[in-house]
């Protein structure tokens, strides 16, 4: 069978139970890995990290996984990630962006997370994670910048706690509300949408400003 993408994310629900069935208590350790490769690897920043949490959550209140040992993970996942990501930005910096038409190390996902530090200071650490692609930058860049590394772990963790505390929690209560549950799909796609939605916007301030100023 062909893996289809689009169909793991609309469906993301009837596989996460899959693999609890198929793999119990591994299902932990598989979660864990795929948020720590979202937050930690500058190579993995389309892993479907928000809605994944919110699914997670939703499985856990059908008795599938542990609520609280679920979230403290996944947790811990974000937090190592990060700190991953900012010793690889911190000691490898710039120069994997070297090359202008690499597919992977996009010089624009680089400057817009420049931006939006320019903007938000070391808060963005914090904020950046409820933004997919620049939560993935944002340790990253705050390597490159060699911000003070205890101040960063305190935005990090600040961060992380909020983020899957959030989304496993919404997660949890609400996931397998008859409505909520008929329509996962529909959900999923709209974790997807209002997770972009300031990233957009932040885009087009950005393009706005530029022509502003050339003319």
């Amino acid at each position: 069978m062909d893996f289809n993408p689009l169909d793991l994310i609309l469906h993301l629900d009837a596989y996460l139970d899959l693999l609890v069935t198929n793999y119990g208590p591994w299902i932990y350790a598989i979660l864990f890995t795929v948020i720590f490769c979202e937050t930690g690897l500058v190579v993995m920043p389309f892993l479907p990290g928000d809605s994944l949490l919110f699914i997670a959550g939703a499985v856990a209140a059908g008795g599938g996984m542990d609520p609280l040992l679920l979230a403290g993970l996944l947790m811990a996942a974000a937090i190592l990630g990060d700190s991953t990501n900012y010793v690889i930005g911190r000691t490898a910096g710039e120069r994997l962006f070297n090359n202008p038409n690499s597919k992977i190390f996009r010089r624009d996902y680089l400057q817009r997370t420049h931006d939006f530090y320019e903007r938000h200071g070391g808060k963005t650490v914090t904020m950046a994670r409820f933004l997919p692609i620049l939560r993935t930058f944002a340790p990253f860049v705050a390597g490159i910048a060699h911000m003070h590394y205890p101040r960063f772990l305190g935005f990090s963790v600040a961060g992380s706690l909020l983020w899957v505390g959030g989304l496993v929690t919404l997660g949890y209560f609400f996931g397998n509300v008859p409505f909520i549950k008929q329509h996962l799909s529909l959900m999923v796609v709209g974790i997807i949408i209002l997770s972009l939605v300031p990233m957009i916007l932040g885009l087009l301030r950005g393009r706005l400003g530029r022509t502003a100023k050339a003319h």
